[in-house]
């Protein structure tokens, strides 16, 4: 499908802050002047909002201050008139009680910021994990011309002679000195080694995957994802988008004609492929709510379930974000799904084209790192959604990240009422447990937490680590973080907070896992599950003011994106009334 441009030239919705020689468009006018702007930058050219994330306490977004003007240049070239605009930026390694928590308010402020300010585009600088989809699903409410330009995943680590992935190596390295494995002076050693430069995160976790999600789903140039923070490729990306963005304005492209359910439908598959985060499930779906595109859980199962993974990328695999795009990064994934028959070859991009116009002619330049489809890293790699009487509303597993000797399993459940509960009693030598357990973690969902924070890989009991053992089932409805790994069972909902069946689970109560079969199974009698949901009386606190209090009293569940009830939905960007 290629894009039909709109009639130029046309009114821009800037004009109405800028033109004429009113009182009010003097004043509009006059005073961004004071910082030396001449008058014929107001002539009718579009005003390109640069909507960035930029923040010293967002440290993989540390350098967007500077990639900014390589957007105004290309905008600029382009003809024009590029402003830009620091947004709230929501880090992943500061931000508490969890940054998930504040990808509702941050897309809420973006959107009326976008919406209340005199901008006829928008360019959306990203990069750490709930950055993206805050800025995409502000985008999406308000659907003017908005292409995202992401800051890139940071150099390999290197330590010992072997790759470091940040998160991943974080997590193994700490299970290690729990199984005294590795003594606490080389786990500090290691540190400096994890964040060798600029970027997001070098694995495939939740940033990686969401830049990926933004190139499939075609909100941005091709071959965005996987540009390093550091490389000058990544300034090329940024000057090219900022010239795109003048042309998507005059065309007036804009995200609903790109977010349809198709291009969705190439996201869930495309995450399959590259061993995406499990919190693209959870991103995807409020994108879509925001969109009004008719996208669900199921989506995720139906399109990904046969789906193979071909990205050979900690934390499924071996290798980090530097290879990949080495190897051609995700346009050479989209060629072998477009030749393997799993891509919409015709969902339209930000170029104005359809998408496998962009990748057709791409060459993959190292076959392990991205490996075809017959010799994939794991047969089925798309998200598992589980169902039963434990989640009647689902639950996500990832199965690449998951021991295939876990992938039917009857256990015991191990119960933890809430994260402080489970940080008291997990490393108790006395706790009851074995690996052949399967640990339940409660009250960690969107109301829960509240947030829906990334503690749902739960580390093991030392006493079972010790013995050797790697993984055990874990279940929750929290998130993990995209870095992490394991076979864990998370976004369970309804949320336990909720009065979800999770809430009423109890030491010793067997759980079946087949995730073949799709099946999550509380093994005790219909009657008694009854009984236990009637008499279940809330535990977790509700906050008594302010965000927390807004955000607990109108979340969603994680089977809809988490978002929060009143921000559903597409309320496009009139032009208010101006009250000078």
């Amino acid at each position: 499908m290629t894009f039909k441009p709109a009639k130029w030239p046309r009114r821009l919705r800037s004009r109405e802050w800028y033109e004429g020689s009113t009182k009010d468009a003097i004043y509009h006018r006059g005073w961004l002047k004071n910082q030396g702007y001449p008058d014929d930058l107001f002539d009718g050219r579009p005003i390109i909002g640069i909507l960035n994330t930029w923040s010293e306490l967002t440290p993989c977004n540390g350098h967007l201050r500077e990639l900014a003007e390589k957007v105004k240049a290309g905008i600029w070239e382009a003809g024009g008139f590029p402003v830009e605009v620091p947004v709230f930026s929501a880090s992943e390694n500061t931000f508490r009680p969890t940054a998930m928590m504040f990808r509702n308010l941050a897309a809420m402020s973006i959107e009326e910021q976008i919406r209340g300010q005199p901008m006829d585009g928008c360019v959306l600088m990203v990069g750490c994990d709930k950055t993206t989809p805050s800025l995409l699903m502000a985008a999406a409410s308000c659907d003017l011309p908005s292409i995202v330009v992401t800051g890139g995943p940071m150099l390999n680590g290197w330590f010992q002679g072997e790759r470091v992935g940040t998160g991943t190596h974080l997590w193994r390295f700490s299970e290690a000195v729990k199984a005294g494995e590795m003594d606490q002076e080389t786990f500090l050693e290691a540190e400096n080694a994890v964040t060798r430069s600029a970027g997001t995160c070098n694995t495939m976790g939740t940033a990686s995957s969401m830049a990926s999600m933004t190139e499939a789903l075609g909100m941005a140039l091709s071959g965005n994802a996987a540009i390093p923070a550091v490389d000058s490729r990544r300034r090329v990306m940024a000057q090219l988008s900022g010239r795109r963005i003048v042309q998507m304005v005059k065309d007036d492209l804009k995200p609903s004609d790109i977010l349809t359910k198709q291009a969705f439908e190439n996201a869930v598959r495309v995450n399959g492929a590259i061993g995406g985060s499990t919190n693209a499930v959870v991103h995807l779906l409020a994108i879509a709510g925001r969109i009004e595109v008719d996208f669900t859980l199921d989506d995720w199962d139906r399109c990904g379930r046969d789906v193979p993974t071909i990205v050979n990328l900690q934390p499924s695999g071996d290798y980090l974000m530097e290879e990949f795009f080495y190897a051609g990064g995700l346009p050479v994934v989209l060629r072998q799904m477009g030749e393997a028959g799993l891509l919409h070859r015709d969902a339209l991009t930000v170029s104005g084209g359809p998408i496998w116009d962009e990748v057709k002619s791409v060459r993959n330049g190292n076959s392990d790192v991205i490996r075809s489809f017959e010799n994939a890293l794991t047969a089925q790699g798309g998200m598992a959604v589980l169902r039963g009487n434990l989640a009647p509303k689902g639950a996500i597993l990832k199965p690449s990240a998951a021991s295939p000797h876990l992938m039917q399993h009857k256990g015991r459940a191990v119960v933890f009422e809430d994260i402080d509960d489970y940080k008291a009693r997990i490393a108790d030598p006395d706790l009851d447990v074995d690996e052949t357990c399967i640990l339940v973690l409660k009250n960690c969902g969107p109301k829960g937490y509240p947030g829906m924070a990334e503690v749902g890989n739960m580390g093991l009991p030392p006493k079972v680590l010790k013995k050797g053992i790697k993984d055990m089932i874990r279940i929750s409805d929290a998130r993990m973080s995209g870095t992490a790994y394991g076979t864990v069972i998370l976004h369970t909902s309804p949320e336990a907070a909720a009065g979800g069946p999770l809430a009423i689970v109890q030491n010793g109560d067997m759980i079946d896992v087949d995730v073949a079969a799709r099946r999550l199974h509380l093994d005790i009698p219909d009657e008694e599950l009854a009984a236990r949901l009637s008499e279940w009386k809330p535990t977790f606190e509700h906050a008594a003011s302010g965000y927390a209090w807004l955000h607990q009293a109108h979340v969603e569940g994680a089977d809809t994106g988490a978002d929060l009830d009143f921000l559903k939905g597409c309320r496009g960007s009139p032009v208010g009334k101006d009250s000078h």
